[in-house]
């Protein structure tokens, strides 16, 4: 994380004499936004925040997918992954779970573009705003390409509310949150994002988030909302991944690493690793 801010610092150093929010047009949302949690909700951070991750997140999936979501289940309840499998193995989540806020997001508006620094497996957002088109041809990502659009709710001539659509193609697969609760495999998802900071409450940042994904039978909304934290001069956490994970993934099977850094299995009965290519032992 420190290094991708130190990219930052040095790349706005050099394109801006100044930070949007400076110039008076754009809001100020500097500062470390952590994950609002409502208490007493039990298990990891969920998608709708409002409610428990998993089955408990009620998303309008279509029955295949919700055969997707048990078989992950049931897989993890095994001592495996299930659909979260990627991610747990340190591969970025991309959207929209990069969002999920596992650490305090970091938001960096300047006129043609907003930052949004998240660190660990998924390093940052772009958010391009300077009036650009849609491009023909665009790879794949964790992220997307992602078209924002400031708005001026209230009239009074600064900027409030950054309304933002990202595109596919994605890389995948990808989950909600580490249940595995799954987007559509055909990786083709759209997200339409409303973000702005609460008006009876500046503590506050919304994310309106709707997802739109051949998983569902409909859209599906929330309202992801972000706190700031109290200290203006935030210590921002080195963190990757990799190094705070014991799995490893070997061919199509994950095992665990000991506290001595041994392969261990993961599961009741699981197979070793295929060692042809290792020299064996004579009998």
């Amino acid at each position: 994380m420190i290094g991708t801010l130190a990219v930052f610092s040095t790349l706005l150093t050099a394109t801006a004499p100044m930070t949007a929010a400076e110039d008076g047009k754009y809001p100020d949302w500097s500062g470390a936004w952590a994950r609002f949690v409502v208490p007493g909700l039990g298990g990891q951070p969920s998608h709708d925040q409002s409610k428990p991750w998993g089955p408990g997140q009620q998303a309008p999936l279509t029955e295949e997918y919700r055969k997707v979501l048990e078989a992950s289940l049931a897989d993890q309840a095994n001592g495996g992954q299930g659909n979260f499998a990627g991610h747990a193995l340190c591969q970025p989540g991309g959207m929209p779970l990069m969002m999920i806020a596992f650490r305090p997001l970091e938001f960096v508006v300047t006129p043609k573009a907003t930052y949004v620094l998240i660190g660990g497996a998924d390093h940052f957002r772009r958010i391009f705003t300077d009036s650009r088109d849609w491009p023909k041809n665009v790879e794949a990502t964790y992220s997307g390409y992602s078209i924002g659009k400031w708005i001026d709710t209230d009239g009074d001539g600064n900027y409030d509310t950054l309304e933002v659509e990202t595109r596919g193609p994605f890389k995948g697969p990808r989950a909600y949150d580490a249940t595995g609760l799954p987007l559509a495999h055909d990786n083709q998802s759209v997200f339409k994002e409303r973000i702005y900071r609460d008006k009876a409450n500046p503590k506050i940042l919304h994310d309106e988030i709707t997802v739109i994904d051949n998983a569902l039978t409909k859209p599906w909304t929330v309202d992801k909302k972000y706190v700031l934290q109290s200290n203006p001069r935030p210590e921002w956490d080195e963190a990757y991944c990799a190094e705070e994970s014991a799995l490893v993934g070997i061919g199509n099977e994950i095992y665990f690493l000991s506290g001595e850094r041994l392969l261990m299995p993961a599961r009741k009965d699981q197979p070793a690793p295929d060692l042809r290519y290792f020299k064996q032992p004579s009998k």
